[in-house]
């Protein structure tokens, strides 16, 4: 049990969260990659003469908050959360992990860090339904989850850092979509023969990652599992990787549920992919956004407190 006297009731902790890509192909809810899209996470327990003021949670912020509090056996407390910064609403970006792992990694911190970064992992884990994006986001890197096949419940993960230089080149268009909604689409049943192909694709990500050989990322990725149920619910989003990889990526996926694509690519060819890629959405009928990213080996991180 951690004692309450512990608690500095005027300091604030702000955790730094990058987004994510998942699944990177065919590895769904598997696969995730830090990128450097950050929210920041503010949190902080009220004194007695705000209390009064505060407004009502929303019921994610509320969850999430529960869970710590019966993870760690502190008792609740009223609390001030805020979230600030880039990385955008419902686009296959890791969003919901990014405020998920914040809270919990600031209220861990206001209370001497009664969990580890692998019980993080566990319990946004079981809070968003799959390890990928919240394994990424935490520990940073490149990450492979392993979850029960029994349960689903997270087991543990393996990660690694991924050169700096590479480039993760990701266009969104302006519509939003829902992981829940997406799944929506997906097939009961997949064929023995598409699913031979895309694990061969995906054990082949990732050892190509692992050894850091990343010019054999090239025309790697074959996803018969997701992508192509969940492309043409987003106009565009095939033509966006196809025209990417023509630019001189690597090669490319749907990121998340979508609608982001991403293109991994060469920082000499990063520009070219990133407009050639914006045309495609914008060929459709849809304006769309560049983020020209890195990898993130690092995960969330507290800045400060105040």
């Amino acid at each position: 049990m951690i004692k309450e006297d512990l608690i500095d009731h005027e300091k604030g902790v702000h955790v730094r969260v990058p987004a994510s890509t998942s699944n990177c192909g065919s590895g769904f809810d598997t696969l995730g990659v830090a990128l450097t899209l950050y929210n920041i996470v503010s949190v902080r327990v009220l004194t007695d003469d705000v209390k009064a003021k505060k407004p009502e949670a929303s019921p994610m912020i509320r969850e999430i908050q529960d869970v710590f509090f019966q993870n760690t056996g502190i008792s609740a407390c009223p609390l001030e959360i805020s979230i600030k910064g880039d990385v955008p609403l419902a686009k296959g970006l890791g969003s919901s992990v990014t405020v998920r792992a914040g809270i919990l990694a600031g209220l861990n911190a206001l209370y001497n860090e009664p969990l580890n970064k692998e019980k993080m992992v566990e319990i946004v884990s079981a809070v968003e339904g799959h390890p990928d994006n919240a394994s990424a986001a935490i520990s940073g890197g490149f990450c492979v989850a392993r979850s029960s096949p029994d349960s689903g419940r997270y087991l543990a993960a393996t990660r690694f850092p991924v050169d700096e230089k590479l480039r993760m080149v990701v266009v969104y268009p302006d519509i939003e979509i829902l992981t829940d909604d997406s799944r929506k689409s997906l097939p009961l049943q997949i064929s023995f023969n598409e699913v031979i192909k895309s694990v061969n694709s995906l054990a082949y990500v990732v050892s190509v990652f692992a050894s850091g050989e990343y010019e054999k990322l090239r025309g790697s990725v074959s996803d018969f599992l997701h992508q192509p149920y969940r492309e043409p619910t987003i106009p565009g989003a095939r033509e966006a990787i196809d025209s990417g990889i023509k630019a001189g990526a690597f090669t490319g996926w749907l990121s998340g549920s979508g609608p982001s694509v991403l293109c991994v690519s060469e920082n000499v060819y990063a520009e070219s992919v990133g407009i050639a890629m914006q045309e495609a959405f914008v060929a459709k009928g849809s304006q769309a956004t560049i983020r020209c990213l890195s990898v993130d080996n690092e995960g969330l991180s507290i800045l400060s407190g105040k």
